[in-house]
């Protein structure tokens, strides 16, 4: 029930009904609306300026958390490239010096990858942080590059090793007569007098004195390229190819125990010790090559021989006396 307003009216000193007008209730609604709807722009304006849409809410931590990622993705990218770098110091400076290799050259390791087409569609994107992006490929380009390098290093750094391997296996590094089995070191290498000749010859090799058919070792690896018997000069001889330049001989043998075109390892047992060919008394006589060219064999005893005990078969094998034979 709508209410109904009175006024005092002077006049008449009565209380008179006020009459509203259809105007009046017109302009008090007109009134009404329009501060409504100033009221509501005005809360859309200031929602809009100091409150963000549920969806750009989602947008802002979508952009966050991509921000995040790239800063971790950058920082592995970092922490990768320093283990490479590591990897990269050690190939260069200890593989390939142990290996006697060439370390790679810097310009050849940090080359970047060309090419005026490559990150066009980066370049040409519209978006904010396209140099970001453009920065992280290339460093990750970068990375890839090296790692392909150092992979191809690694590959070569296996086969210089393979190869030494088989170098030092090839390398003459043992006596060819024991210790234990050994009556004495009769000659070394050098100008000696000839046992029969009785004049100075060049002895090319070291005469060592044993008893017939006390055990002769072969001093590396390598394939038998002679077993000759001949009944004046090296007599019975068993001459062993390492490979690498390196051969060594062994003569006035007893007896064989090996066939030309076998292939030995160091310590193998090739023949026994005898007094064949031209030569005065039971002995072995051994010769290292490199080359084809003789050297001092007493070089090559390393393997196993203390430091005292090389010392002395340095002193013996310097006495100039009397060879054995050939």
């Amino acid at each position: 029930m709508a209410r109904i307003k009175y006024y005092y009216d002077t006049e008449t000193c009565k209380y008179e009904r006020v009459k509203t007008r259809t105007s009046d209730v017109i302009l008090n609604a007109l009134g009404i609306l329009s501060l409504t709807v100033a009221m509501a722009v005005g809360l859309l304006i200031l929602y809009s300026t100091y409150f963000e849409s549920p969806k750009e809410l989602l947008l802002k931590n979508e952009v966050k958390e991509l921000e995040f990622y790239y800063e971790k993705l950058t920082k592995d990218v970092h922490t990768l490239s320093t283990i490479l770098d590591n990897v990269e110091h050690r190939d260069d400076n200890i593989y390939r010096v142990v290996l006697g290799a060439e370390p790679i050259e810097k310009s050849v390791r940090h080359a970047g990858i060309g090419g005026v087409e490559r990150y066009t569609d980066i370049k040409d994107s519209d978006f904010s942080h396209s140099d970001l992006v453009l920065a992280l490929h290339e460093k990750v380009d970068l990375l890839r590059r090296k790692l392909y390098i150092e992979t191809k290093s690694q590959d070569e750094v296996v086969a210089l090793a393979e190869k030494k391997e088989k170098l030092y296996a090839s390398i003459p590094a043992i006596q060819p007569v024991s210790n234990k089995q050994l009556v004495a070191l009769a000659s070394g290498f050098g100008w000696r007098t000839h046992p029969i000749y009785k004049v100075k010859k060049m002895h090319t090799g070291i005469d060592f004195a044993a008893s017939i058919g006390t055990p002769i070792y072969a001093t590396a690896d390598g394939t038998v390229a002679e077993v000759s018997v001949k009944f004046s000069g090296y007599g019975k001889m068993v001459e062993i190819d390492h490979g690498f330049g390196y051969r060594t001989r062994y003569a006035h043998m007893h007896d064989f125990k090996v066939r030309s075109g076998q292939n030995v390892k160091r310590g193998d047992l090739i023949g026994y010790v005898g007094n064949t060919g031209l030569s005065t008394a039971p002995h072995l006589h051994y010769e290292v090559l490199i080359k084809g060219g003789q050297v001092d064999p007493v070089h090559y005893f390393y393997n196993d021989l203390s430091a005292a005990e090389y010392e002395k078969v340095l002193e013996l094998a310097s006495i100039e006396n009397q060879s054995l034979g050939m």
